[in-house]
């Protein structure tokens, strides 16, 4: 009699376990998440900045600049998933490295100490985003991994518990870098 209370106190106590464990890695990917939101939130509060330092400087890149703003509104819209988020960090990066090369062909601007300081400020939080996003991707692995592998498989589809994205870099940006090129600019 006491063998079968413990069998079925371990078989009870084995899908509280999974299950627990399943919350733990699903709350851990909504944490490191909300911290890339709040890294992001320091991106989209920068770029007014950007905007207003380098608008009296680049004519010709005002759609950059419109662009951007329209990107940094929607991003911070309520209404924005977390995939559209995802899709618009990249988006984000891309214009934002687009405004950087373009700042190459406004010595005066380059030479600005707002602007200076405005660009430290940026590849600070730009390292910071990148390292929440290697945070993200690692809590995701694990947490994907629990979705798909048996038996955490089982509790999750009962959880209605699916796969979670990746922040992952655009393919423009996973080209080799043109040093010979940068250098000629």
């Amino acid at each position: 009699m006491p063998y079968v209370i413990i069998i079925l106190a371990v078989v009870l106590l084995i899908p509280v376990l999974i299950y627990n464990a399943l919350i733990a890695k699903k709350n851990q990917v909504l944490n490191v998440f909300a911290t890339i939101d709040v890294m992001l939130k320091k991106r989209y509060d920068l770029i007014p900045n950007l905007i207003s330092t380098v608008k009296g400087y680049m004519q010709h890149e005002r759609d950059l600049l419109t662009r951007i703003t329209e990107m940094r509104a929607k991003a911070l819209s309520d209404r924005t998933s977390d995939d559209d988020k995802v899709d618009l960090d990249g988006k984000v990066t891309k214009t934002l490295n687009n405004i950087m090369l373009a700042v190459e062909n406004y010595p005066d601007l380059k030479a600005s100490q707002n602007f200076l300081h405005l660009q430290r400020a940026m590849v600070e939080i730009e390292e910071q985003i990148s390292a929440a996003r290697r945070a993200y991707n690692a809590s995701v692995t694990d947490y994907n991994n629990a979705v798909e592998m048996f038996p955490t498989n089982i509790i999750a589809s009962m959880m209605n518990y699916k796969r979670r994205r990746f922040f992952e870099i655009p393919k423009e940006q996973r080209q080799n870098v043109d040093a010979g090129r940068a250098f000629n600019n």
